[in-house]
């Protein structure tokens, strides 16, 4: 079958075409057991490497990683917020949203999105 239909729709999905070499088209669901879990893993593998850029800083995934537990662990034992508590966030594209998200994920929050 052509790696640009879909197994489960039948359907042409050109946007495969764009994909680097290495990146598959369809993901394994299993492959991890939370969120969580697949960015830990992430902020792992590809420490040393730019994750995001905005403004004319970047920051690694190891920078990531230890901004969002300080942030996880301030939204946990400053604030109070115990799991399932909803956290809104409000941000606009800046480098502070990707922290505030992982660590809302990481304490176990639910983050709702407002604009």
């Amino acid at each position: 079958m052509d790696k640009n239909i879909s197994p489960v729709t039948g359907h042409d999905h050109p946007w495969i075409r764009a994909y680097d070499t290495g990146v598959p088209p369809r993901i394994n669901p299993k492959e991890y057991t939370s969120i969580v879990q697949m960015l830990e893993q992430s902020f792992a593998r590809y420490a040393d490497r730019d994750s995001f850029r905005c403004m004319g800083k970047t920051l690694s995934f190891q920078e990531i990683d230890e901004l969002s537990r300080a942030f996880a662990a301030y939204l946990q034992n400053d604030l109070g917020l115990l799991k399932g508590d909803r956290v809104a966030l409000m941000m606009p594209n800046v480098l502070q949203y990707p922290i505030a998200l992982f660590g809302a994920l990481r304490a176990g929050l639910v983050v709702v999105n407002c604009n």
